[in-house]
């Protein structure tokens, strides 16, 4: 068994190419092999969201302050509220970030395939967040 223990890890700022706005980020687990599941508690402040991306074996969101916003491309926005569960499948282009005026914190989990858990795209504009 292993413990790790509340604020024994530094928060980091959610970097400038995968985020818009200010993002905090808590990664308090990563799985180590044979285990692939790796996790984060994601803050963002009013306004702040992901660049597109997907993930090769899917995302897990679970939504646990605040209010939010989610898209998988060709689909509306939707608001995500605190018990939400989301689910990004293998390969799904999508963003997820804070409502405009409200922060939203989110659990995000995902499995690393030969490695590589992300694949970070191109920047959501304002328009496709206000939309």
């Amino acid at each position: 068994m292993n413990i790790t223990r509340n604020g024994s890890q530094p928060s980091a700022k959610g970097p400038a190419d995968w985020f818009t706005g200010t993002v905090r980020i808590d990664a308090p687990f990563k799985g180590t092999a044979p285990a692939r599941v790796s996790g984060a508690v994601v803050t963002f402040e009013p306004g702040a969201r992901t660049a597109w991306h997907t993930h090769p074996l899917g995302q897990t969101l679970i939504v646990t302050a605040g209010s939010g916003r989610a898209q998988r491309e060709g689909g509306p926005v939707e608001a995500i509220h605190p018990g939400d569960v989301v689910w990004f499948p293998p390969g799904e282009k999508h963003w997820h970030g804070a409502a405009t005026t409200t922060a939203m914190t989110h659990i995000a989990m995902a499995e690393a395939l030969d490695g590589k858990v992300v694949e970070w795209l191109e920047k959501v504009t304002d328009e496709q967040y206000g939309a």
